[in-house]
């Protein structure tokens, strides 16, 4: 399951408390469907939220994102999410505490830690290495109001990078950036997944469906790249040159990346 885990590019977010939605979610191009039952439930809809989910809606991947470590309805979302066959969980407000470890090496599915705060960035290196987490995921929206600071790429580069840092440390698949709030700007979200493609993350949340297929897209390899890739790997073994360039099996190992991404966002 943690393979399966790996490859997912554009996993979807949708209300835990509105059924009629998730079949469509599955439809949606999506590669992976999280059920949410925190920010996108209001608390009086928790325990409908909770009696409403499912698994057989779908063949992909499904992830449920419970309410976090102390809040009055974690107790509850875990006992729920522990009934189903569920690829992973996806726990909020990851900050690397005893409680968090605990959860995470007794959980019987793989967890998805969301980092989303200052103090969650500090100990994501901590975090990434704990038995049980499967990925990180960067809480971006969440972690700006912490901060206190603007949603752009120029202040969240830095914090963006020590993500991508903490999961090659750890040994983790790519982490998972945040969400980019335009749902209809189709440039926008493409250059955002592009932005977090480029910094070295393996995929990018979406919170509605129209964002899929522009996620893909600023994921997936230009043109140019897969042929330089595709000329790279049929160059030999050893030190040759393509195009004038020296070519050695660093170059390679981007180039079998390119491709493989090529094939993951087609």
């Amino acid at each position: 399951m943690v393979s399966l885990l790996n490859n997912i590019t554009t996993p979807l977010f949708v209300p835990g408390d509105r059924p009629e939605r998730f079949e469509k979610a599955a439809a949606s191009g999506a590669d992976a469907v999280i059920l949410d039952l925190e920010d996108a439930v209001a608390p009086e809809r928790k325990a409908l939220a909770r009696r409403s989910l499912a698994t057989g809606f779908t063949d992909l991947p499904v992830i449920v994102r419970v309410n976090g470590l102390g809040t009055p309805w974690h107790a509850e979302d875990m006992d729920a999410a522990s009934k189903l066959p569920l690829a992973a969980i996806i726990v909020p407000k990851a900050e690397g505490n005893a409680a968090f470890r605990e959860l995470a090496s007794a959980s019987s599915v793989p967890v998805l830690a969301l980092v989303e705060s200052a103090l969650g960035l500090a100990r994501a290196r901590h975090v990434a290495v704990m038995p049980g987490v499967a990925r990180l995921i960067f809480g971006s929206v969440d972690f700006c109001a912490d901060l206190g600071c603007a949603h752009t790429r120029e202040t969240l580069l830095s914090a963006r990078s020590e993500l991508v840092l903490a999961s090659r440390l750890g040994n983790l698949a790519a982490p998972i950036d945040g969400v980019t709030t335009s749902i209809d700007d189709v440039e926008i979200i493409t250059t955002d997944a592009r932005h977090s493609s480029e910094l070295g993350f393996g995929g990018k949340l979406a919170i509605h469906p129209r964002q899929i297929t522009a996620i893909r897209s600023g994921f997936r390899p230009d043109p140019a790249e897969i042929v330089w890739a595709n000329k790279v790997l049929a160059s030999g073994e050893g030190a040759t040159a393509v195009d004038g360039i020296m070519v050695d099996e660093p170059v390679r190992i981007r180039a079998r990346s390119i491709l493989a991404r090529s094939i993951q966002c087609a």
